[in-house]
C-alpha cells in the first residue's frame, strides 16, 4: 500500500509544476506563454476592469500558488489561489460550454481545483517545506484564506464590464 505522504507529494509536484508553468506563461511569457501583455489583453477582453491589475493577480495566482504548492510551503495558501483562479477560470471562460476540455469546457479547471482541494484538506504532507521547519496553520487560517479568496473573486466578477466569451485566438 502507497504511503499517503508520497502521495501528496507526487500530487504537489504534479499540481504546483504545471501551475507554476502556466503561471510562468502568463507572467513571463516562457514556454511560448503570452507574456503579461498577452494575459492583460486576454483579461482586458474577458472585460475585467482594470485589466492589469486583474492579469497580474491571475499570473501570480498561478505562478506563486504553483510554487508554494510543488514545495508545500506556507500551507493553505497556495491550494487557495490556485481554486480561487480556477473558479475564476471556470466561471468566465468555460461556464457556457460544454464540460469537455476538447469542446473548451470546465473539465481540466475542475481536476484541478479537486486536486488543490484535495492538498487543502490533508495539508502538504510530510515530504514539504512547512513539515521540515514545523509549520503548523490552525484551521481558522484556511478558512479565512478560503473567506478572502472568496471576496476575491467576488470583486473580480464584479469589475467585469462586459460578459464576451475569450476567442479561441486569445491565450489565457
Amino acid at each position: 500500500m502507497m504511503n499517503t505522504d508520497v502521495a501528496l507529494l507526487i500530487l504537489r509536484i504534479v499540481l504546483g509544476l504545471f501551475f507554476a508553468g502556466h503561471g510562468a506563461q502568463k507572467l513571463f511569457g516562457w514556454f511560448d506563454g503570452a507574456g503579461l501583455s498577452g494575459t492583460n489583453a486576454a483579461t482586458a477582453h474577458l472585460g475585467f476592469h482594470p485589466a492589469a491589475v486583474w492579469g497580474f493577480l491571475t499570473a501570480v495566482a498561478e505562478f506563486g500558488g504553483g510554487l508554494l504548492m510543488l514545495l508545500g510551503f506556507l500551507g493553505p495558501l497556495g491550494p487557495v489561489a490556485i481554486i480561487a483562479d480556477m473558479v475564476m477560470a471556470i466561471v468566465t471562460v468555460h461556464w457556457a460550454k460544454p464540460i469537455w476540455a476538447s469542446q473548451g469546457g470546465a473539465e481540466l479547471p475542475l481536476i484541478y481545483v479537486a486536486a488543490a482541494v484535495t492538498i487543502l484538506l490533508a495539508g502538504p504532507g510530510a515530504y514539504s517545506i512547512d513539515r521540515a521547519l514545523g509549520l503548523l496553520f490552525p484551521s481558522w487560517v484556511t478558512l479565512a484564506l478560503v473567506v478572502l479568496a472568496a471576496i476575491g473573486v467576488a470583486l473580480g466578477l464584479i469589475s467585469r464590464t462586459s460578459l464576451q466569451p475569450v476567442p479561441a485566438r486569445v491565450r489565457v
